[in-house]
């Protein structure tokens, strides 16, 4: 009897640690606190709703919004409409035949918004609008990270009491990857005149915080590292099948041969900037490859070249950036051809840096082809821990585009040639020489 209740606890016990584990799928040890915050603030009252700015605040440090953009949605509370819209627009109007007259935007339960494009005439945007949907990253440039829309509500509350806030809202940028949760009533926004000199404040605000997985956003990696170093001959690949595996039987098309005589056809036909990669045929078939190549030793300083190839004849990187991990980040001396950013996600700790292209000159990353890579070189005053002993000369984690790029494992980094780890022999190997050795031996006796 004992025995069945000690059982029975354990599986409680079990069944309780199951259900207190928390998803920790959207949690960036780089940028634990980043996030896309949506605000939205009525601004006045309507006789059958309100008018309300709504901002997309882009809080990543290192993962911003590449064209096409945003889009962003949501399910309303009630019967609300939307009666027009300045700086953004609904996708899709719905069915708004029980209006005459006059006609709303979009009479949707679940609308759909996006950004308007550059060049839309004045009269139809607001501040921080019509930017195609493409939102900075916060370190890379806080001035363009966020955009806004204006809206007015019909068929809604009338004051604070009345109004409903929407729910279910959704947000890709441009795919999918983000996971919003429910919006909450927070202290109004208070806004500030040009002269600085006048406030005013928001009637009612409410926020939604957007928090993005690498796993929802796709299901395979979407970058690799190789490795070399001048001190020794071996160039250390990406993984194979690091972002799948090549499988032009049961998949036709996963992938062009670089030197294929219908490449230009297949890449015209196939359309830019489409979510779906179509990548040059390699052994790790990553749409991107970062080379992180170990080039000159000096008496105070080394130095590295990063190459950023793409692979992906679909897509044009613009605003890529890269996020390094090395304990030496703290001695950066000099970047010669890329921007930089120190990032400090531990606090006092320096060891991860933010490098992105200069802009008019390498911030554009060509689709797959010749022109398909940016590269620049770092140098590093040496530390008190340099060593080219046991890879340490190599970084310890990559990003691009905020997604964890797939490292070689550290038993395959080039080792330098004094490094003694070179030189070990695997107990396993010893054993099995010495068993081969004396069968041999017994068997000619």
């Amino acid at each position: 009897m004992m025995g069945i209740i000690f059982k029975f606890i354990i599986s409680l016990l079990f069944l309780l640690s199951c259900n207190s584990f928390t998803s920790t799928e959207a949690y960036d040890a780089l940028d634990p606190n980043g996030n896309i915050t949506i605000k939205w603030d009525i601004i006045s009252w309507t006789p059958d709703g309100y008018v309300a700015v709504v901002t997309i605040y882009n809080f990543q440090a290192y993962r911003h919004i590449q064209t096409p953009g945003w889009t962003l949605g949501w399910t309303w509370a009630k019967k609300e409409i939307i009666w027009s819209m300045t700086g953004g627009q609904a996708t899709d109007q719905g069915d708004c035949s029980r209006f005459k007259g006059n006609i709303p935007h979009c009479c949707k339960k679940t609308p759909t918004i996006v950004d308007l494009l550059p060049g839309t005439p004045y009269n139809q945007q607001i501040a921080n609008c019509c930017k195609g949907g493409v939102l900075s990253s916060w370190v890379q440039d806080p001035t363009n990270a966020a955009g806004s829309f204006q809206l007015s509500v019909g068929s809604a509350g009338t004051s604070n009491k009345t109004v409903r806030v929407p729910k279910n809202f959704t947000l890709k940028a441009p795919g999918p990857g983000y996971t919003c949760g429910p919006a909450k009533v927070v202290r109004p926004t208070k806004f500030i005149t040009a002269d600085k000199r006048r406030a005013t404040q928001a009637l009612m605000t409410w926020n939604v915080t957007c928090t993005y997985s690498q796993f929802l956003a796709q299901k395979a990696p979407t970058c690799c590292v190789s490795l070399s170093a001048f001190y020794n001959d071996t160039i250390v690949p990406c993984p194979t099948c690091a972002c799948g595996c090549q499988n032009n039987i049961t998949q036709p098309g996963s992938c062009v041969e670089a030197d294929s005589p219908y490449l230009a056809s297949v890449v015209s036909g196939s359309g830019k900037n489409s979510y779906t990669p179509l990548v040059q045929c390699t052994s790790h078939m990553c749409p991107i490859r970062v080379h992180w190549h170990v080039k000159l030793n000096y008496k105070e300083y080394w130095r590295v070249k990063i190459t950023v190839t793409n692979f992906n004849y679909r897509m044009n990187y613009s605003d890529w950036n890269l996020v390094i991990q090395h304990p030496n980040f703290s001695n950066l001396t000099q970047t010669f051809s890329f921007d930089y950013k120190s990032l400090t996600p531990y606090g006092d700790i320096n060891d991860t840096a933010m490098l992105w292209g200069i802009k008019f000159y390498n911030d554009f990353l060509m689709q797959a082809g010749p022109l398909g890579n940016v590269q620049s070189e770092v140098l590093f005053q040496k530390d008190v821990t340099f060593t080219f002993d046991k890879g340490w000369a190599f970084p310890r984690r990559v990003y691009f585009n905020g997604d964890n790029c797939v490292m070689p494992p550290p038993d395959a980094y080039p080792w330098s040639p004094n490094a003694s780890s070179q030189q070990h022999v695997s107990l396993l190997t010893l054993v099995m020489t010495f068993l081969s050795t004396l069968t041999f031996m017994f068997a000619y006796a």
